[in-house]
């Protein structure tokens, strides 16, 4: 589904890596081709360590714009930050569902997110009750995650 989209076209040697941790800029350009590539409106990224050559620059720049992200430190995506870019995407819709996990407290900033997840069906935890906000998503949780809001 993902490369048929053209969401992404894989790692070297025709292999996708399912299970390594999805960098911040592999998240952003999964999400922003996902969205149909668009072009952002300006032409500088707000970001000092995004240089103009890389391949996620128009994506950056993009999610930038539409209020998706706003930077953070962290080199890989955990699973809290994941669910937010998505709600964002959507538009922040309010949320219905109560679906709380034992690992995320109500004032944590993904709270909504993830019961926005959750009741789109996008994700169920890990099971026990827990979702693992903090935990590194992998490149196969992220492009299921965007497949599960897609369809």
């Amino acid at each position: 589904w993902a490369v048929d989209r053209g969401i992404t076209a894989g790692m070297a040697a025709g292999t996708f890596a399912p299970d390594i941790s999805c960098t911040r800029a592999q998240m952003v350009t999964f999400l922003w081709r996902a969205a149909g590539s668009p072009a952002a409106v300006s032409e500088i990224s707000p970001f000092a360590d995004v240089p103009e050559d890389a391949y996620y620059y128009d994506a950056v720049s993009w999610a930038a714009e539409q209020g998706i992200t706003g930077g953070q430190e962290p080199v890989f995506f955990a699973r809290g930050q994941t669910v937010t870019f998505l709600y964002r995407a959507a538009g922040s819709p309010v949320v219905s569902g109560n679906r709380v996990f034992a690992d995320v407290s109500e004032d944590a900033y993904y709270a909504g997110a993830v019961a926005w997840a959750v009741d789109e069906g996008i994700t169920n935890g890990v099971g026990d009750n827990v979702f693992r906000p903090e935990t590194n998503c992998t490149r196969a949780q992220i492009v299921t995650f965007l497949y599960r809001e897609a369809n």
